[in-house]
């Protein structure tokens, strides 16, 4: 049995409302995480801020293995400064899309006002897809401070999500 439906049910709507509340929420995940990058910067000897970590970002991989797979193309510099990021927001529009078509289907998928949703994908994407494609090192080798930081991130993306979807539906 499914829980009510505050909406009218319609799936496509839920779909495109979704869509937008993934697109705007990949937005504000990412300046969360500049916010964050930014507070945990540190200071060496000669005054100069260093961030931790580094490395090529999982999208940007992402982005190469579909560019030389699928069309046998290496990406320079400058396509994966616009790569990455597509990568990153077509996620967070699929994601995003298939949550406002469930949310539509069962209310229940919207209970937490989609903090369980973020969490739902960071687990599945961060922990478990990321690591297995190769894009990623396991999660047993980051440190704990790493899970959080993507978690948190992630709980503002489903937040965000859920907030905008929300809203979208309460006029389409």
């Amino acid at each position: 049995m499914h829980a009510s439906r505050p909406y009218d049910g319609n799936v496509w709507k839920g779909l495109a409302a979704g869509i937008a509340g993934g697109l705007l929420a990949s937005l504000v995940m990412n300046q969360f995480q500049a916010l964050l990058k930014k507070a945990t910067e540190k200071e060496d000897n000669s005054g100069e801020r260093k961030q931790e970590g580094g490395g090529e970002d999982a999208t940007v991989k992402a982005a190469t293995a579909i560019s030389e797979g699928l069309f046998h193309h290496e990406l320079d510099r400058e396509e994966k400064k616009v790569a990455g990021p597509a990568v990153h927001y077509a996620m967070g529009a699929t994601m995003g899309a298939l949550y406002g078509a469930l949310a539509e289907l069962d209310t229940r998928v919207a209970m937490g006002a989609g903090v369980p949703f973020g969490t739902a994908v960071w687990l599945a994407a961060d922990e478990v897809a990321v690591p297995a494609l190769g894009l990623a090192p396991p999660p047993t080798e980051a440190p704990a401070s790493t899970h959080a930081y993507a978690l948190a991130s992630h709980a503002v993306y489903g937040l965000t999500t859920d907030l905008v979807r929300r809203s979208l539906r309460r006029v389409m």
